[in-house]
């Protein structure tokens, strides 16, 4: 895990160390191992790397990274399946003089060119310039674990891990205000119909399970989509079978993000999720090492209704875990406001994500370099309350109508909130009627708010519809796609990214191994809800290895601290205050919001209008 950055221009006059080293220093925090700077003879591309080291800890294993007399590589991530691969390029006549993963990405894009991300299991991004062939190749993972960031114009192209490396070398940090007027009126922090789209104009993301490539003599780029997750397949194999194979790949999973040159440790939050990871480490220690000394990092909330430390130490009571806990506050959140928005760069929905941004701090200050954590199950496994009614619009158009009442009988048993009404029911059997009219809702719903201003909201002339997508759903694993390949996960990944890099700690996703989250996807819906539970798969896998309280509670809805409390902090309100006149000067907002009261809220209430503009207010 580390920081990247670099330029590539046709004009030999442009590319200077001083600029690779300003661009690196903004990248400090991702890699505080060291720093490296490459610029070729003909002085027309330059790169920069900032490392955490992880694997291969020696100076042979430093970037950027050099490889027969050809390529050239600067690379953020971690190839988890790297010693196998190695051992096959072996075979295939390459030698290596490092142990590292990286050196293995060169070896492979040798033998495969940009075929090689198709053989690489892992979160990344790279970019290997050809000095042959004066050809850069870029590319990034499945699932968008590890940010590309890119500003193109006649023969300039630039790139880092973080957008901050690009303003330190003069690209404009222009806002787009179309991405501005939509998380104000709605909350998005990407475009549904176009991730590469940041809130600032000319920059953009290079896509999950994208590569892209540039022709040095033409200038011309090209992006390719690499991988996609098969929606439609479905398996139909015995269920001891399937629940057999989902063990397997889950463990294996967990087992190769453990490959580490130094300690790896977890969050445990409390939920399904994360205890499933602990279980499978704590089985997978004790069966190599017969040690169970592992140290797992939480957020507990004392006196808080929705503080889940009660199921966090019944998880570390079982298996007798070191367990550090941090208790953010509303006055950390003030103190800690200004770097969290420094190191997120774009807006977030909602302070849960402090409370992330705290767990990985307190792992840093233990000397942690490595964390594993449970993010994407939700996504994949059908783990939100919001999928409950997806899965019984597929069940009423499937004429499986006694299934669904029993299941929406068991979801009320479980007290697992879930809205339906004659507008579900159209959804069921007009799905693409109904995308269209939630499209509508959500244009009123910009149009009509309350608090935009007429100069903001004048963006929207000939962009109506951009950023408003709804997906057409006739089934459930319709909106899991959508949610993990086009709008949801990305950005909670984001989120993770900056949060752990903001402490020189990586991040490891068990959850997103795409072998296992394709073959969840192939599995008939009732793997992922049934019986009243969301998760169904993994929690008949963790029964009786985790405590029932936690395999079988229907209340755990992510890491949420008590924002609605925070928000009556006067501090707190002092500073939303300021920000809406921030909003108001820069004529976003008109100016009777100062004349509104500040409406304290959950932090996954769908109306926090009062929190988007403390964060809009930072991107000024």
């Amino acid at each position: 895990m580390c920081g990247i950055a670099g330029i590539i221009s046709s004009n030999e006059t442009i590319i200077h160390l001083s600029l690779l080293q300003r661009m690196a220093q903004t990248l400090a925090h991702r890699g505080p191992d060291g720093d490296g700077f490459w610029i070729n003879e003909n002085n027309t591309v330059g790169l920069a790397h900032r490392r955490l080291a992880i694997i291969d800890l020696s100076q042979a294993a430093a970037q950027p990274l050099h490889y027969a007399k050809r390529y050239s590589i600067t690379y953020n991530g971690e190839i988890y399946n790297y010693i196998e691969l190695r051992k096959s390029l072996q075979k295939a006549g390459y030698t290596f003089y490092t142990k590292s993963d990286t050196e293995v990405i060169l070896a492979a894009y040798d033998l495969y060119k940009e075929k090689c991300v198709h053989y690489f299991d892992g979160m990344f991004s790279f970019a290997i310039w050809d000095e042959k062939e004066k050809q850069f190749f870029a590319a990034r993972d499945r699932f968008g674990e590890k940010p590309f960031y890119y500003y193109s114009d006649e023969g300039l192209f630039v790139f880092a891990s973080e957008m901050k490396a690009l303003w330190a070398v003069g690209i404009p940090k222009q806002i787009e205000n179309k991405m501005l007027l939509n998380y104000l009126a709605l909350g998005n922090v990407q475009n549904p119909a176009d991730k590469s789209q940041t809130f600032y104009s000319d920059i953009f993301s290079l896509l999950p399970a994208h590569y892209l490539r540039l022709d040095a003599s033409t200038q011309k780029i090209t992006i390719t989509n690499y991988w996609d997750l098969d929606k439609q397949a479905v398996l139909n194999l015995p269920d001891e079978e399937i629940l057999e194979h989902f063990e397997k790949l889950f463990n294996n999973s967990v087992s190769r993000k453990l490959r580490s040159d130094v300690p790896v440790a977890a969050s445990l939050s409390g939920g399904l999720d994360s205890s499933s990871i602990t279980q499978s480490i704590i089985k997978q220690q004790q069966k190599h090492t017969g040690s169970k000394n592992f140290k797992t990092f939480s957020a507990v909330f004392p006196g808080f209704e929705k503080n889940e430390q009660p199921y966090i130490d019944k998880v570390v009571e079982q298996f007798s875990l070191e367990n550090y806990k941090v208790t953010p506050t509303a006055d950390g959140l003030i103190a800690d406001f200004e770097k969290l928005c420094y190191h997120q760069e774009e807006p977030f929905p909602s302070s849960s994500i402090y409370a992330q941004y705290k767990v990985f701090e307190l792992a840093a200050q233990h000397k942690i370099k490595v964390m594993i954590d449970g993010q994407g199950a939700d996504e994949t496994l059908a783990g939100y309350n919001k999928y409950l009614h997806w899965y019984i619009q597929e069940l009423l158009t499937r004429n499986k109508f006694a299934l669904a009442k029993k299941e929406r009988h068991l979801f009320n048993e479980h007290k697992m909130m879930m809205k339906w009404g004659i507008e579900n029911l159209l959804a069921a059997y007009f799905p693409s009627h109904v995308a269209i009219a939630l499209e509508e809702k959500e244009y009123k719903k910009i149009v009509r708010h309350p608090d935009i201003s007429k100069n903001l909201l004048s963006v929207i002339n000939g962009r109506a519809w951009d950023g408003i997508h709804k997906p057409i759903v006739t089934k459930l694993n319709d909106i899991l796609y959508f949610n993990t390949m086009e709008f949801g996960l990305e950005e909670l990944l984001r989120y993770a990214d900056r949060n752990s890099m903001a402490h020189g700690v990586e991040v490891r996703l068990p959850f997103l191994d795409a072998a296992l989250v394709q073959f969840v996807f192939s599995l008939p819906s009732r793997y992922k809800i049934a019986d009243g539970y969301t998760k169904n798969i993994l929690r008949r896998t963790m029964n009786g290895k985790l405590p029932d309280s936690v395999v079988w509670r229907t209340d755990k809805v992510g890491y949420e601290p008590p924002q609605l409390l925070w928000m009556q902090n006067p501090a707190l309100t002092e500073y939303i205050y300021e920000a809406k006149k921030k909003l108001v000067h820069a004529d976003l907002l008109k100016p009777h919001v100062l004349e509104k009261k500040i409406v304290p809220l959950a932090a996954h209430d769908p109306e926090n209008n009062d929190w988007r503009y403390l964060c809009a207010s930072r991107l000024m």
